[in-house]
């Protein structure tokens, strides 16, 4: 990093050089000195020392002026959410195996549900402040924005984030960096305490006074921070995620990425089956845990794939037993809509799950017999239906085996019996011929 920012501030002085020389020339020519030219030299250093980086700290964006603005009222915290949402959405993986085209975020986020977001962070924030005493402030809004400009993994995201939001530090404070810092205060207040998770859910669904609410950083001024450069990733090199809000410590769970987070979710913590999950986001460096409500019966040993819209996880085992049931979470209304349980696969762990681009394939695993399976199932998420694979000319039955989908079959490869003996058998499946 300093070796770019020297060469940066080298070349910034090498045109600073050059356009002065030419400059000094010009006046040895006229004999004086021309009130456009000092302006146009003085603009002309500014710039140069800006790209530097070595320009007096009252011009620099370390340093920024300060701005603020009226509060925001409901509906342009709305149509600000809006912003943030089709920038996310934009970056969105859309699989290339999908007939469908990408829709717009209109078709898949509706007005009401935008709405519902807002209501939730504001009513979260007014619970932080009436019932804990600890309202979000101003500092620590400046203090978000800061963070996640200097820490962001995706600074092109985060750059087109703020110039959806008019690159208004207020706003940003507001409607981006408040509904994090409120996640991540909720999610401390309540890890460890199931009296005050439901005391806190009781406090957010009672009435909301809006002005309270909407006046929360009253006239404060912001600062606009400076977005990391590090638009390129050193090779070969780690860069620790962040810890804070973080799901709990886990394993044998599962993990999907849609182009803009990572969604992990289910797993085990010592015997403890999990229900819980959560969405990293590299562009702010930030963790917003996903919801409970209607989320499938904790578990382990799942699967879970991307459809381009949603995150399908099933099957798995759990302190119930083994499940043929699962789920789909929308990550832009942090929503979970149950899988048909009309003819599932039989219930199992341990298996492999493929996204052909319309459907979802699962295959083979252990039942609650222990005993391993060579069948499987397609589901279907737009008619909520399943269909089950052949087991014609199909590979023995396995675990611990590998899956991957090539844009027409699934190929299943390795794996091992119940004596543990080790295969280096596998197949083809395609599921337009079913064979």
């Amino acid at each position: 990093m300093q070796t770019k920012s020297n060469s940066l501030s080298t070349l910034a002085r090498r045109r600073f050089s050059k356009r002065f020389t030419a400059a000094r020339k010009v006046i040895g020519q006229n004999g004086f000195f021309s009130p456009r030219l000092l302006i146009a030299l003085f603009f002309c250093a500014s710039a140069c020392l800006i790209a530097a980086k070595t320009l007096p700290a009252f011009f620099q964006g370390d340093a920024p002026a300060k701005f603020s603005r009226p509060t925001l009222s409901f509906s342009e915290r709305v149509a600000y959410q809006h912003a943030i949402e089709d920038v996310y959405w934009r970056h969105r993986i859309w699989p290339k195996d999908r007939p469908d085209p990408k829709p717009s975020l209109d078709a898949v986020m509706s007005q009401a549900q935008l709405k519902k977001k807002v209501t939730d962070y504001l009513r979260k924030s007014q619970a932080l402040a009436n019932y804990w005493q600890r309202p979000i402030n101003a500092e620590q809004l400046q203090a978000e924005m800061d963070r996640m400009a200097e820490h962001t993994e995706q600074p092109k995201v985060l750059r087109e984030l703020f110039e959806a939001l008019g690159n208004d530090p207020s706003v940003i404070a507001e409607c981006l960096a408040r509904p994090l810092l409120v996640e991540r205060s909720v999610a401390a207040l309540t890890a460890q305490d199931d009296t005050l998770r439901q005391r806190f859910e009781s406090a957010r669904h009672g009435p909301m006074r809006p002005m309270s609410v909407l006046r929360s950083a009253g006239n404060a001024a912001y600062a606009l921070p400076l977005i990391s450069v590090r638009d390129v990733c050193t090779d070969d090199t780690w860069t620790a995620t962040s810890i804070t809000g973080a799901p709990a410590a886990r394993r044998f769970y599962t993990a999907v990425w849609t182009g803009t987070e990572m969604i992990v979710w289910g797993g085990r913590q010592g015997n403890l089956s999990l229900n819980t999950g959560g969405r990293y986001a590299p562009a702010v460096d930030s963790w917003t845990a996903t919801t409970t409500t209607n989320a499938p019966t904790g578990r382990g040993f799942h699967t879970a794939v991307w459809t381009g819209k949603e995150m399908i996880v099933w099957g798995g085992f759990g302190s119930p037993g083994t499940f043929n049931t699962g789920g789909r979470y929308n990550p832009n209304t942090d929503s979970w809509t149950a899988t048909s349980t009309s003819s599932p696969p039989e219930a199992r762990g341990s298996h492999t799950a493929a996204w052909s681009g319309s459907e979802m394939i699962v295959w083979a695993g252990e039942n609650a017999a222990l005993m391993l399976l060579n069948t499987g199932g397609r589901y279907n998420p737009n008619t909520d239906s399943w269909t089950a694979t052949t087991t014609t000319n199909a590979p023995n039955p396995r675990l611990a085996h590998t899956l991957a989908w090539t844009g027409s079959e699934m190929i299943v490869w390795g794996g091992r019996d119940t004596n543990f003996t080790v295969f280096n058998t596998g197949g083809k499946y395609n599921p337009s011929t079913d064979g």
